[in-house]
C-alpha cells in the first residue's frame, strides 16, 4: 500500500519532556538557536557569545540559549455513527482509514505518538489505540478503520474519549460528517480545547450534487434505518442547501473559537491538502 506523508506543524510550542521535532517551551544549551540572554540569568560559560558580549555598551555578559526539541501524542478520534457508513463517491470510511494510516506513518516517522479512538454511542475498545511510537501497530489500527462497521444514531461517547486524553496537550484530529445537534458540539469542543485540535470534516460530493430541482427522492437515514419519499422542488431545495451551509459555517464558527478552521475531506484523501492546512499555509 502506497504510504502519503502528512506534514504537521502544532499550534504553539509543545512541552512533553521528550525529544523530538517541534520546538519547545524550554531553553538550553543545545538545539536550535533562540535568542541570547544575559549570563547572570542563565549562567553557562560554555554558551557565553564573545560578539555579543562585545556589542553590549553595558559590558554585559552574553550568552547563547537554544530552543529544546520536543515530541507530541497526535490522536485521530474517529466518529463511527452510522452516517458515517455513507458511500457515495467514495466509501466514507476508506477516506477515513487512508486519512489515519498516513497520519501514523508521517507521526512515528518524526518520533512523535499516534492513537486512535473510535467511538459511536460507545467508546469502541475493538479500535482503540493508546498513542505508540511502534509505526507498525499505528499503521495497522489506521487500517482497522477501513472495515468497522458503523452504527448508533450518535457518536455521544466521544465526551468519554475526551476524558482518556485529559492531560499534556496533544495534536487531536477530529474525525466526522459533524451531524451533530448544535450543543454537543460545543459540549465536546469545550472538553477538547486544551489540545491543539483539528476538525476534520468528511464530506461527499453525491450529497451536494444529487438533489433535483424537480422530482420525488428515496431519503435513507443511516442512523434510524427509516426510508422516505420526499417531494424534491426548488424552494425545498434551496432551503435544504441553506440549512447545510448554514450547519457548515456554524461548525465554522466553533472550530476557529477553539484554534483551527475545519478542513473538508471531499471524496479523497489529499495528503497536500491536508498538509498544508495543518502547518497553516
Amino acid at each position: 500500500m502506497q504510504r502519503f506523508d502528512i506534514a504537521y506543524r502544532p499550534r504553539g510550542r509543545v512541552s512533553n519532556g521528550s525529544i523530538g521535532a517541534h520546538g519547545g517551551v524550554d531553553v538550553g544549551g543545545i538545539g536550535v538557536f533562540r535568542d541570547h540572554a544575559r549570563f547572570i540569568q542563565f549562567p553557562d560559560a560554555r554558551r557565553i557569545d564573545i560578539r555579543a558580549t562585545m556589542r553590549d555598551p553595558t559590558g554585559e555578559t552574553h550568552v547563547r540559549r537554544f530552543e529544546q526539541r520536543n515530541s507530541i501524542d497526535v490522536y485521530a478520534l474517529v466518529d463511527l455513527s452510522a452516517s458515517m457508513g455513507f458511500h457515495g463517491a467514495a466509501r466514507r470510511l476508506d477516506v477515513v482509514a487512508d486519512l489515519c494510516a498516513a497520519l501514523a506513518f508521517s507521526a512515528t516517522r518524526i518520533g512523535d505518538r499516534f492513537g486512535v479512538i473510535a467511538c459511536d454511542e460507545t467508546l469502541r475498545n475493538d479500535l482503540l489505540l493508546p498513542a505508540t511510537r511502534a509505526r507498525g501497530a499505528a499503521v495497522a489500527a489506521a487500517e482497522r478503520l477501513r472495515i468497522a462497521a458503523p452504527r448508533g444514531a450518535s457518536a455521544k461517547a466521544l465526551t468519554q474519549a475526551a476524558g482518556l486524553i485529559a492531560g499534556r496537550r496533544k495534536l487531536v484530529l477530529l474525525i466526522s460528517d459533524f451531524l451533530w445537534p448544535r450543543d454537543f458540539a460545543t459540549r465536546l469542543f469545550g472538553l477538547l480545547a486544551q489540545h491543539d485540535l483539528a476538525p476534520i470534516l468528511v464530506a461527499d460530493s453525491m450529497e451536494e450534487r444529487d438533489l433535483p430541482h424537480f422530482g420525488l427522492v428515496e431519503l435513507d437515514d443511516l442512523e434510524s434505518g427509516a426510508r422516505r419519499l420526499v417531494f424534491m422542488r426548488p424552494s425545498l431545495r434551496r432551503r435544504w442547501l441553506a440549512r447545510e451551509a448554514e450547519r457548515r459555517d456554524a461548525l465554522r464558527r466553533l472550530a476557529l473559537a477553539h484554534g483551527r478552521p475545519p478542513f473538508v475531506l471531499r471524496d479523497s484523501f489529499d495528503a497536500d491538502a491536508l498538509s498544508r492546512h495543518l502547518l497553516g499555509l
